[in-house]
């Protein structure tokens, strides 16, 4: 989307450390070279970033005239205490923004503001250390991952937000380090990972219940259907003795999962569910409909992130350890 008018601000999110893809790519036919190709996008595109560190959040602008800060802001009420900025999520209409911010007492929260003049419209308190967000394509609900990064690794949650009067409507109980939050393009099923569980985990966008979960350990993956129980299988795949939280979930122990993903994203038309492992270094690749892994695809050191091209031809993952970018052909997976 281009934007030129003043004060114009657009939907394009950007995650802390994540990926915003929108920049148009090169026809196909002859080889690109930096003699017939110009590299810069023919039409300006935005991405909010938020700054954990200092609590600012910045749209950038990129586009002909190369890159830049369209404008920056600090938010909290505090200016001695850091609230945290995480996750950025924009609604489908343009107008609205909504960032995640981690720390809080005791819990994080959810800030929605206007993409003109980023005036603060409302908040909302929600589980410990609110991370990845997105809004739901019809702009009504936005789903939070609750990281839960302090204390004990016990089972969080995903936080469902009624975005129109900044309520919670649902905190469905998932697993332990939800991350990742992801909707499928239809809006009908949210995703998110479970980074100490090494499963993925399937919401019913509109029930609010966990639906499915794929087991994602190397050498056992498997799907099932429900959430996350306290059986054998999870104890195998990370799991310590006894049940958590009332919920039939086991936690985790640290350096008991194989692949410890820490995202989730479907595919452009949402057949497809990819999710980054980033202790082996590899992306999985799970079929929705029948709810099988494909294939596992090769990346660079620590695969955090994930983001498809528009046009569904491309993945792209940010390598965290290797301080890279592994821009993947999904059809051949080299």
């Amino acid at each position: 989307m281009t934007c030129r008018a003043a004060g114009c601000r657009l939907p394009w999110a950007a995650f802390v450390g994540a990926l915003v893809i929108g920049a148009p790519l090169p026809a196909q036919g002859a080889p690109a070279s930096a003699a017939t190709v110009d590299p810069r996008p023919a039409k300006d595109y935005y991405a909010f970033v938020a700054s954990e560190g200092n609590d600012h959040v910045a749209l950038l602008r990129f586009g002909p005239e190369g890159a830049a800060i369209d404008h920056q802001f600090r938010m909290g009420n505090n200016p001695t205490e850091l609230v945290g900025p995480h996750g950025v999520g924009v609604s489908p209409n343009g107008r609205h923004y909504y960032v995640s911010t981690a720390h809080g007492t005791p819990n994080g929260a959810l800030w929605k503001f206007s993409t003109v003049g980023d005036s603060l419209l409302g908040r909302v308190q929600l589980g410990s250390f609110p991370a990845t967000v997105q809004v739901a394509p019809n702009g009504s609900y936005v789903f939070v991952s609750n990281f839960n990064l302090h204390g004990d690794m016990v089972p969080s949650s995903v936080s469902v937000v009624y975005g129109d009067a900044m309520i919670e409507v649902a905190r469905v109980p998932t697993c332990v380090m939800p991350h990742g939050s992801r909707l499928n393009p239809q809006g009908t099923k949210h995703y998110s990972v479970c980074m100490m569980n090494d499963a993925l985990i399937e919401l019913d966008a509109q029930t609010f219940k966990v639906s499915r979960h794929f087991m994602l350990t190397k050498g056992s993956e498997h799907g099932m259907s429900g959430p996350l129980s306290a059986t054998a299988e999870h104890v195998a795949s990370g799991g310590g003795a006894g049940a958590m939280g009332g919920h039939g979930m086991i936690p985790a122990k640290p350096g008991d999962v194989s692949c410890s993903p820490t995202w989730a994203q479907p595919s452009a038309d949402g057949a497809k569910i990819y999710v980054a492992c980033n202790k082996s270094n590899d992306i999985v690749e799970i079929d929705a409909a029948t709810w099988k892994m494909l294939r596992r695809i090769p990346t660079g050191d620590g695969v955090y992130n994930l983001a498809v091209t528009h046009d569904g031809t491309l993945l792209v993952g940010t390598n965290k350890r290797g301080q890279s970018a592994s821009i993947i052909d999904i059809a051949s997976g080299s």
